[in-house]
């Protein structure tokens, strides 16, 4: 039987956005009306009330917007940007590179080539890191091959 991992629904929309318009573009122009609590956001991303509250400290994410009461209220387009943050995570790229790029994006249109190169280094990156791993692939996929033509004799020879 196998499952499958679906995303969470408020991560998948920042995914399905449209190829040829940047995250932090999308997350710019998204509905500032509808809000969400830091229990619903760290329920959704997968990341804890600290983690996000660290990301909107150190930069990562804009100063997010408090309620009367002075708790958190994030947009739409901050769940984007955790999206596509949690995206560069996934791939393994430093914090430090995903605030450059942040600061980079906050800086304006003058800085796409900027943003581009970072990403386009990290891919390298990225592209490296997956041919290690099917190399790695390959080597347990050899071994656990060699355990069962070795359980397999062996069972053979004890039956005889």
């Amino acid at each position: 039987m196998s499952t499958t991992h679906a995303e969470p629904p408020l991560a998948r929309r920042a995914s399905d956005e449209a190829p040829e318009q940047a995250p932090e573009q999308a997350a710019e122009q998204a509905p500032a009306a509808v809000r969400h609590t830091i229990s619903e956001v760290s329920a959704t991303t997968g990341l804890t009330a600290h983690t996000l509250r660290w990301y909107e400290r150190i930069g990562l994410l804009d100063p997010v917007d408090r309620s009367h009461s002075g708790q958190r209220r994030y947009s739409d387009a901050d769940l984007n940007r955790l999206a596509f943050l949690g995206r560069l995570r996934l791939t393994g790229m430093p914090v430090a590179d995903m605030l450059r790029y942040v600061e980079l994006s906050r800086a304006g249109d003058d800085t796409l080539e900027g943003r581009r190169e970072l990403l386009v280094e990290h891919r390298e990156e990225v592209r490296q890191k997956i041919a290690d791993l099917h190399a790695t692939l390959a080597v347990l996929d050899h071994k656990i091959d060699l355990y069962a033509r070795n359980a397999s004799t062996h069972s053979r020879k004890k039956q005889s």
